[in-house]
């Protein structure tokens, strides 16, 4: 199935943004080892928050986590540690993507889990158990989930956790992201030095958690805003928070470069507000940007400069090919059918100078089961009126909602065979 999508001329709208998924499946976790059973508020209605629900709800023989990398890196840390032997496995892509380097962390400690297929890949089959904990090295620049599972479980083991963070550290704001929850939850951790961060032995305390929007999501409607012919073009979007410890939050700033203002109606730091999006003035001839803290934010600003016709030398992409589908590879195969040769270098970086090809006569946006193809090219459609994208669907894994916003905001999207 697919959509065929045409854009309105102006947009002045108010969207109510999804939780964010981040957040959620970090309490998620947190709250089963409180034993609490006061449920975070506002949690996800995603895909990947879903499957965590109904694991630690029912906690199966196997678990199937499908295409939900956060779930399967999460849930494998707490099985690890919690009593009973279960099978956790996912789709076929999830069982292409590495997590031998979460694994071997996790057995260093003690942990009881054995590879049911090929070595250094899902599924697993896990025997949780207590475990003493102490110290851990992994790799600073590998996915930062795995990093994240480690900290997560660092408070129940007897003898906390110290992780030493060897060589570059990648994605460091999802690291902070889960600092700040677990101290929420209260958690004693720190950073001990500029590689190291120590969790002492103290348990979570069960409490309320309301968890805030997401600015992930937020991304897409910048974009729109950016891309919308009307320079009247006003959105708003709830939920939001000054001073967000998402790492994706950063994307107001990378748009106010391109000329995107962005107005909180409250400006108390860590107050859920009503944000307001205003085009401006503001011409930018290239962007060269590191993504090595927001690589999710990548695609949506391939698609957006490129559309601008501004030329960019994005860096720190290592971990995109790896995610739900090589992205390096998607990107440049997509945008190609919309007539932009994007260059990549070694794998991680991404280049266009201004390049062009003669575009698809009708282009259709191949989605690869990721989320982030559909969300991000779906706004190119001011640029390609009638562009079609191919499995929308794949959006239900982080913004369920979102082709039903894009309705809301006057998009009309025809469903096609």
């Amino acid at each position: 199935m697919k959509y065929r999508i045409t854009a309105p001329e102006r947009i002045k709208e108010t969207i109510a943004l999804p939780a964010s998924k981040s957040i959620s499946n970090r309490a998620l976790i947190i709250h089963a080892l409180t034993g609490g059973d006061i449920l975070p508020e506002n949690l996800s209605d995603c895909d990947d928050t879903t499957v965590m629900v109904r694991a630690l709800r029912d906690m199966p023989d196997t678990i199937d986590i499908k295409a939900a990398g956060t779930a399967m890196r999460f849930m494998t840390a707490y099985l690890a540690v919690t009593p009973g032997t279960h099978i956790i496995t996912g789709t076929e892509r999830m069982q292409q993507r590495p997590i031998g380097i979460l694994v071997d962390a996790l057995r260093y400690l003690g942990a009881d889990i054995r590879y049911t297929g090929n070595a250094g890949y899902p599924p697993l089959l896990i025997t949780g158990k207590h475990l003493d904990g102490g110290y851990v090295e992994v790799p600073g620049d590998t996915s930062s989930q795995f990093i994240s599972a480690l900290l997560l479980i660092g408070p129940a083991l007897s003898k906390g956790l110290e992780l030493r963070l060897t060589g570059d550290i990648i994605s460091k704001p999802y690291i902070e992201l889960t600092l700040c929850t677990m101290r929420d939850y209260g958690a004693a951790v720190d950073w001990t030095s500029h590689d190291t961060i120590t969790v002492e032995p103290r348990p979570y305390q069960p409490r309320p958690y309301s968890i805030e929007n997401d600015w992930s999501s937020a991304s897409y409607w910048y974009e729109i805003a950016m891309l919308a012919p009307d320079d009247d073009t006003e959105i708003q979007m709830t939920g939001l928070t000054d001073g967000s410890k998402q790492g994706d939050s950063m994307g107001r700033y990378l748009f106010n470069l391109l000329g995107i203002k962005t107005y909180f109606a409250d400006k108390r730091k860590g107050v859920p507000t009503t944000i307001r999006l205003k085009r401006f003035s503001h011409p930018l001839n290239r962007i060269d940007y590191d993504f090595k803290t927001q690589p999710d934010l990548a695609q949506t600003f391939v698609v957006t400069c490129a559309m601008l016709d501004i030329p960019f030398h994005f860096t720190g992409l290592c971990t995109l090919k790896i995610k739900e589908t090589d992205r390096i590879e998607a990107l440049k195969r997509e945008m190609r059918k919309l007539g932009y040769v994007v260059r990549d270098i070694n794998g991680q970086e991404l280049v266009w100078d201004g390049e062009r090809c003669e575009a698809d006569a009708e282009p259709v946006i191949e989605t690869y089961n990721d989320h982030r193809m559909a969300l991000s090219f779906a706004p190119a459609a001011f640029r390609f009126p009638g562009l079609r994208i191919d499995h929308p669907e794949v959006v239900t894994k982080s913004y369920p909602e979102y082709w039903n916003h894009l309705r809301q905001a006057g998009f009309i999207l025809t469903e096609e065979p």
